[in-house]
């Protein structure tokens, strides 16, 4: 019977058309890679071969009963379309090396070397039946590095790790066959020892673990002449892969470190500036670090002229209270009060509190160190009487104390006064102090 089979299949072969451009594994090219020739046999031998590149028609033909060949060499079969064929089919011969779609058929197996067995290797003792009845077999391939819970057969040379053309495992409703050395299906090696047994049992109606027969299957609502040949497409679901299906298996626990990494950094840090205090305040930031990060803003811009002027601004604010002048008081009487308490013209003074445009850096720097000396020296100058001021009765500014002159018996300011007359007119007095009546 054996040798008959092996007959036809090699006049099925020899009649054939081999016109066609070559693909793996292509259930209609009569090219040596192709399978027409078994796929010839098997509809000879009683069994009804549908071909379907649709996922849900796979899924739909599985459920009735038969076998399922996946032949997803391209890659295309989704993640999500394995599950749906896992738990509907009875019996799957899967091809594939994609590591997502042997996670979700349960298969523990990576690929790895090839599987490349030129001469006869014994399978009289795999636990597969199909690999079993034919005895020997002579296949290449890709080989995979399975658990040893998992039936395996088809090894690889003895030299380095072990790896298997052939890997079985339980499904919900029966069993997956992952085939790596699929050159036993094929056209130019079909008829070499025992693949062509192996391939009609294993695809067609022999191919019983169990011991079940056609008609126990029948029983079961499972009808073994019925082989579904999927060959997934970019469109097989008939929608988008999903956003998990895209994925590659290791971007889960990438995901996981990257996050346990970005807790390990928070509390790192947190610890480092200490606890957080609610305070209910205006937002507060600490006065280096806003002069640091205003100095730098300038010299990024070369504001040279604007950096000094918030520096005399901020200065004649303070020369003024500490003159005793009222808040908001023109620059020009600041600079004149400035002049009197330290001696120096008010042209002189002008210079330093007003100027004009800072060109280079060393002008800046020239500046700023001048409004810090200028303002030492009215400090210096008020030194132990430090002016209060008073609000006159007409709103027009504040002014000190005057001392009595004995010989003229008028009053005498002692200090430098600011007023404005009811005419909003504005006029500084100065003189200098009364030293016994002596101009």
């Amino acid at each position: 019977m054996l040798i008959g089979v092996v007959l036809a299949v090699g006049a099925g072969i020899a009649g054939m058309d081999t016109s066609s451009e070559p693909v793996q594994l292509d259930p209609t090219s009569a090219t040596p890679t192709g399978t027409r020739a078994l796929v010839h046999v098997l509809e000879q031998r009683g069994t009804r071969v549908d071909i379907v590149h649709d996922a849900p028609a796979a899924t739909e033909s599985a459920s009735v009963g038969g076998t399922v060949f996946v032949d997803d060499s391209a890659g295309a079969l989704s993640a999500r379309s394995a599950r749906q064929l896992k738990h509907s089919a009875h019996r799957v011969v899967l091809v594939t090396s994609d590591t997502r779609v042997l996670e979700a058929f349960g298969l523990r197996a990576t690929a790895a070397a090839e599987v490349s067995a030129t001469t006869p290797v014994d399978t009289s003792t795999c636990a597969v039946p199909a690999a079993a009845a034919a005895r020997t077999l002579t296949a290449t391939g890709t080989g995979f590095d399975a658990p040893a819970s998992m039936v395996r057969c088809l090894p690889s040379d003895d030299s380095g790790a072990r790896t298997w053309g052939l890997v079985r495992t339980g499904i919900p409703n029966g069993t997956v066959t992952l085939l790596g050395a699929t050159s036993v299906l094929q056209n130019g090696s079909i008829t070499s020892a025992g693949n062509a047994s192996f391939a009609l049992n294993l695809l067609g109606t022999t191919d019983r673990a169990d011991g079940r027969t056609a008609d126990d299957d029948a029983v079961h609502g499972a009808s073994s002449a019925r082989l579904t040949w999927f060959v997934p497409t970019a469109s097989s679901d008939g929608a988008a892969p999903s956003l998990a299906d895209l994925a590659p298996g290791w971007i889960t626990p990438v995901l996981l470190v990257g996050a346990l990494v970005g807790l390990a950094a928070a509390f790192w840090r947190g610890r480092r500036l200490g606890p957080l205090v609610v305070e209910r305040l205006p937002v507060v930031v600490r006065a280096a670090e806003t002069a640091e990060g205003r100095a730098r803003l300038y010299s990024r811009t070369r504001d040279r002229t604007h950096a000094l002027d918030t520096l005399r601004i901020a200065a004649v604010r303070r020369i003024g209270r500490r003159l005793g002048l009222a808040r908001g008081t023109h620059v020009d009487l600041v600079v004149a009060a400035a002049a009197v308490a330290t001696g120096r013209p008010a042209a002189s003074v002008g210079a330093v509190l007003v100027g004009g445009r800072t060109h280079d850096d060393a002008t800046l720097v020239a500046g700023a160190d001048a409004v810090v000396e200028l303002e030492r020296a009215v400090i210096a100058s008020t030194s132990g009487r430090t002016p209060t001021p008073s609000a006159r009765a007409d709103g027009g500014g504040v002014s000190a104390p005057a001392a009595s002159d004995e010989t003229t018996g008028t009053a005498t300011p002692t200090s430098t006064s600011t007023s404005t007359s009811t005419s909003t007119s504005t006029s500084t007095s100065t003189t200098m102090p009364d030293h016994g009546g002596r101009p």
